[in-house]
């Protein structure tokens, strides 16, 4: 039996940091598919961190996608829109031991990453894993991860949370593609596993 491929899809400055002092990114004016996985996927993994912030987030823009965000201020973008579209009808599965509920229909609540691998070996498509950096980590140290997909900004933050911050063990990759995107950003994608 193939398994599902599990990619994590990170947006990171230069430095290896997800989220400046503040605990923003603030240097992502807006979201789009840097990744291209959208046609390939059919199940979003999150931790607790992030789900608030991310449900949030999409659902201010499905209640009313020609008003200013909150967050940022600015309208939502015509990729927002299709996300949100994208993220309000995809299975999110929420990773966390203490979340007692979710707002959304389509989310439900897992609390260990076995029910991850139970959910890779179900029948579908790839399995994005959203963030955050623990989750993502985690996720890693369990050989749960098969593909990173890291777009760097040209950004040299300083401090803020790197995104391998609590990785416990040495993890080789090997760079499988790289794209070159406007304003001096880059995608790099790398498969995880093998030897060095």
């Amino acid at each position: 039996m193939t398994m599902r491929k599990v990619v994590a899809g990170m947006q990171m400055s230069i430095d290896g940091l997800i989220d400046g002092p503040d605990g923003y990114t603030d240097w992502v004016d807006s979201w789009s598919d840097t990744f291209d996985l959208l046609p390939e996927i059919d199940a979003c993994v999150l931790g607790n961190g992030m789900y608030s912030g991310y449900e949030q987030y999409w659902s201010a823009i499905k209640r009313d996608p020609q008003a200013p965000l909150e967050f940022t201020g600015q309208l939502p973008t015509p990729e927002e829109i299709e996300y949100t579209d994208f993220a309000l009808g995809t299975p999110h599965y929420v990773l966390s031991k203490t979340r007692s509920d979710v707002e959304w229909e389509n989310a439900r609540i897992v609390r260990d990453v076995s029910e991850i691998e139970t959910l890779r070996q179900a029948p579908g498509r790839t399995i994005y894993v959203v963030g955050g950096a623990r989750t993502v980590s985690s996720l890693m140290d369990h050989g749960l991860i098969d593909e990173l997909r890291l777009t760097i900004h040209p950004l040299v933050v300083g401090k803020g949370k790197a995104l391998f911050d609590t990785v416990a063990e040495r993890h080789h990759v090997q760079l499988d593609n790289v794209k070159r995107l406007d304003g001096g950003k880059v995608c790099l994608v790398y498969k995880v596993g093998g030897g060095a």
